[in-house]
């Protein structure tokens, strides 16, 4: 399970280091080889492939009405592999469309991670904390 959250920076060249604490459990669970693909949100998501390729039949399999859903996760998946240095590459159309610039944050979101350009991330979470707690989260006891 993945969780909590990283400030990391793209490089010149489009790359993203993944922090230390997750490179071994990748490098065991799916040796480094990583899938990345849009989120309606405004995001990527990154997952290990052997857990992207259960993600992938799911939207395979999404009836015709979906289609245009399909395409967004399916039509913009890009596998890549971390480097001996824990960085993957992120491309330029997968930068563009998540609006990344140099400063990112990296969630961990269970089974995957979010990959947010900073600023938009702050200014989303701005937005759902204004919106209120939806009920489904606030029947939650801690």
């Amino acid at each position: 399970m993945f969780q909590g959250s990283s400030g990391l920076a793209l490089d010149a060249k489009g790359r993203m280091t993944v922090p230390v604490r997750h490179r071994d459990t990748l490098a065991q669970e799916c040796q480094g080889r990583l899938t990345v693909t849009r989120h309606p949100d405004g995001c990527l998501l990154l997952f290990p492939q052997p857990t992207w390729e259960l993600q992938r039949e799911k939207f395979a399999a999404l009836p015709v009405n979906a289609r245009a859903w399909a395409r967004i996760f399916l039509g913009s998946a890009t596998d890549v592999e971390m480097d001996g240095a824990g960085r993957i590459l992120i491309s330029p159309e997968l930068r563009s469309a998540a609006g990344l610039n140099r400063d990112l944050m990296l969630l961990g979101m269970g089974s995957h991670f979010e990959i947010w350009d900073a600023e938009t991330l702050a200014a989303h979470e701005r937005a759902v904390i204004a919106g209120g707690m939806p009920e489904s989260v606030a029947n939650l006891s801690f």
